[in-house]
């Protein structure tokens, strides 16, 4: 009887299907960190890549729905952290990592503190357009802002040289390390500084340049007192930090980012050649255009020439026609004359002599002066008879015809008239006025 009859008989799909359950029951969460390599991204929009360290190889798949979320972007080289599930492949008696989630390994709390950061600062406007300044065309001066050595200041020394030579000022600094961010800002802010008639002359345009890098090399570029210092400069400022697929956040702040050193010089100055090309097009065109111009004015000068005729036979015209104006205007003057005489004899006949307007203003005065004098004795016989007849009324109506018929007027000590005998008490001084006097007593009984 041969050993192990009682263990049970599988097929090979069986345990294969066994194996994928069991695999996913106990790894059904699992982060793993590795570096990525044959990364390929199928037709169907899945990704295929290996997870690999120094001993192992895991296979891991993407599917295209998740990769559109992932955070990190695959590709070859990159050092990650996938968080899914692990599971087998039947077919190939393989096991493999379903890939849900990817970061950078190492760097994910450092891409989430610029992240927090980007956003601090992107807050307080410091990335807004508005801020943004307009490069100068022709820059006379360039300040650049790197390290002394190396071949980014050659790159952009040598760029310079081949566009448009102009002056360049090297401000050295640090551009990784310790201090680094420190000798930076010092750079932005000392270039801001410079009198415009110093000794030193004042940038017209500031550069801001290192290479390529890892994102800790790179790191001084994304500190807030470097970003603050780009944002903050009134001098115009291109960085060029990194290589095009590098971005930190002075590349923001800065009023322009090129993808790299090379790129920054060329868009500090514009090309000599062309522009000697552009003066030399509209020389030649000025030139074409003034001798167009002198052209159609000399013709225009010989056509008009053409149409004036002989000078001399002008001018013969001309006096003959003076002469005959001349002629007309002495004869008709002596005819102005001879006119303005006879229409003066003529109104001197309808004149009166002064002594026949003397005489007529007399017998006009006499008269009037009659008939004022008639007028002013008639008024006044009119007037006389007015207040005659005003007089007769005022003596009917007087009181004084009642006290010729036996009445008196008696008055109290203001001369008042007493119209009742109420109103006088004993001993009150009257005056009784008659028609032919007035006496005066003492009233010695008043009811």
């Amino acid at each position: 009887m041969a050993i192990g009859n009682n263990i049970p008989e599988l097929s090979v799909s069986e345990l294969a299907y066994s194996l994928k359950k069991t695999l996913e029951d106990t790894y059904a969460r699992v982060r793993v960190r590795g570096e990525l390599s044959k990364v390929k991204i199928h037709t169907s929009g899945h990704l295929y890549s290996d997870l690999k360290d120094a001993d192992s190889v895991l296979n891991i798949i993407c599917w295209k729905g998740s990769l559109g979320k992932l955070a990190v972007r695959p590709e070859e080289g990159l050092d990650v952290i996938c968080t899914g599930r692990i599971t087998s492949y039947p077919a190939r008696s393989n096991y493999q990592m379903i890939v849900e989630n990817m970061e950078l390994a190492g760097v994910g709390a450092l891409l989430k503190l610029l992240e927090d950061r980007k956003k601090s600062l992107a807050a307080e406007g410091l990335f807004d357009a508005s801020r943004k300044k307009k490069l100068p065309y022709l820059p006379q001066v360039i300040g650049v802002i790197t390290s002394p050595t190396g071949a980014v200041i050659r790159d952009i020394l040598h760029r310079l040289a081949d566009r448009f030579p102009c002056h360049v000022i090297l401000w050295p600094v640090r551009v990784q390390g310790e201090g680094a961010s420190q000798e930076v800002t010092a750079a932005i802010n000392g270039f801001n500084h410079l009198p415009q008639d110093g000794d030193v002359p004042r940038p017209d345009l500031i550069i801001v340049a290192r290479g390529g890098g890892s994102l800790e090399d790179l790191m001084p570029f994304n500190e807030e007192n470097v970003v603050r210092a780009a944002a903050n400069s009134r001098i115009p400022l291109i960085s060029a930090v990194g290589h095009e697929t590098d971005t930190t956040l002075i590349d923001f702040a800065s009023d322009l980012r090129a993808p790299t050193p090379t790129a920054a010089a060329e868009m500090a100055v514009p090309e000599r050649l062309q522009i000697q090309g552009f003066v030399d097009d509209s020389q030649r065109r000025l030139y074409q255009f003034l001798n167009r111009q002198i052209h159609n004015k000399q013709d225009y000068l010989r056509h008009v020439a053409a149409r004036l005729g002989n000078p001399e036979r002008i001018l013969e015209l001309r006096t003959q026609r003076l002469d005959h104006l001349s002629s007309r205007l002495s004869h008709m003057l002596g005819r102005r004359v001879e006119y303005a005489f006879q229409s003066l004899i003529k109104i001197s006949g309808r004149l009166m002599s002064p002594q026949q307007r003397i005489d007529m203003s007399r017998k006009n005065l006499d008269f009037t002066s009659d008939r004022l004098h008639r007028g002013f004795f008639q008024y006044v016989s009119s007037e006389e008879n007015r207040i005659n007849n005003l007089s007769h009324l005022l003596d009917v109506l007087s009181f004084k015809s009642v006290l010729g018929r036996g009445y008196a007027v008696i008055r109290d000590s203001d001369r008042k008239p007493v119209t009742s005998s109420l109103k006088i008490q004993k001993n009150d001084r009257v005056s009784i006025e008659f028609k032919d006097g007035i006496i005066h007593s003492v009233v010695e009984e008043a009811s």
